[in-house]
C-alpha cells in the first residue's frame, strides 16, 4: 500500500482537485510515491471540523498518513456582522481549535508530518464585486470578511506553528508580496485563481520534499527495468507472488 498524505482544509481545499488545482499539483509530483487523500469541506471552520476528526483520522488506524495539511481559517474570520455571521470562530479559539487537530494527528502517529496553512489575503473589492454578480441589487454592502482581520488568524496560525515545533506556510503575507496580487491570486476575493493554487503547491512541495517525499520509492518498477522476456525478475522484491 501506499503512504497517504491527507489535505484537510475548508472550501480551497475541496477545490484543490480541480483543474490547476494545488492538490491535483501535490498528486501530480508525488504520483506512483504517495497516495494524495482529498479532505475538503466548503464553509466549514474549525469548530465544525473538530467533529471529524474521529471519522477521518481513526486513532485505530494501522496506516497513518505521513502526512496532514491543515487549511482553515479562511471561514472562522468571517465578520459577526457579515453574511458569514454563522461561520465566525473568534481568533483565540481558532488558535485552540487548530492545536486540538494537531494533537489528535500526532496521538494517531507522532510520526505524521503537520503542516499548517494560513488563511490567504482578502481582497474586499473583489467579494464587493462577486456579491452583486450572484445577488444583483440584494447583495449586502457589509463586508463579509476583511484582510485586516483575516492577518491576524494567520498571524495566530504561524505563532501555533512555531510553539509546536511545525512546517507552517503563510499565504496571507506570501501573497501580498506580489503586485496585483488580489487579482492575480484570487477569483472571487477569497478562492484561488490557478496563480493562486500553484503559490499553494509550490509551498508544500517545498516542504514535503524538504522532508525527503521526493525521495520515496515508486509502488512498482519503471518500466525501464522491466525486462519483456523475463518480467519477473523486476517484481520479485515488491511482489511475493506474481
Amino acid at each position: 500500500m501506499r503512504p497517504q498524505i491527507l489535505l484537510f482544509g475548508d472550501s480551497i481545499t475541496q477545490q484543490s482537485f480541480r483543474s490547476g488545482g494545488w492538490g491535483a499539483a501535490v498528486a501530480d509530483i508525488y504520483s506512483r510515491k504517495v497516495d494524495v487523500v482529498l479532505r475538503g469541506y466548503g464553509g466549514y471552520n474549525t469548530r465544525w471540523a473538530l467533529f471529524l476528526l474521529h471519522h477521518i483520522f481513526p486513532l485505530v488506524s494501522a496506516t497513518p498518513p505521513v502526512a496532514v495539511t491543515i487549511f482553515f481559517g479562511a471561514n472562522d474570520a468571517a465578520l459577526l456582522g457579515g453574511t458569514g455571521k454563522k461561520q465566525h470562530v473568534p481568533v483565540n479559539e481558532y488558535k485552540e481549535n487548530l492545536r486540538r487537530i494537531v494533537q489528535h494527528i500526532k496521538n494517531l502517529s507522532r510520526n505524521t508530518l503537520v503542516v499548517l496553512l494560513t488563511p490567504p489575503p482578502i481582497d474586499q473589492q473583489g467579494r464587493r464585486e462577486f456579491a452583486r454578480s450572484q445577488y444583483g441589487d440584494k447583495a449586502s454592502e457589509s463586508p463579509d470578511r476583511t484582510n485586516e482581520v483575516t492577518g491576524a488568524y494567520a498571524e495566530e496560525c504561524v505563532n501555533l506553528a512555531k510553539e509546536l515545533g511545525l512546517p507552517s506556510i503563510n499565504l496571507w503575507s506570501k501573497m501580498q508580496e506580489t503586485e496585483g496580487w488580489q487579482k492575480k491570486f484570487l477569483s472571487d476575493g477569497l478562492h484561488l485563481t490557478p496563480e493562486g493554487n500553484a503559490v499553494v503547491s509550490q509551498e508544500v512541495i517545498k516542504i514535503f520534499d524538504e522532508a525527503g517525499f521526493s525521495d520515496l520509492p515508486y509502488d512498482f518498477p519503471q518500466h525501464s527495468e522491466i525486462d519483456g522476456e523475463n518480467p519477473e525478475k523486476a517484481f520479485l522484491q515488491q511482489c511475493a507472488a506474481v
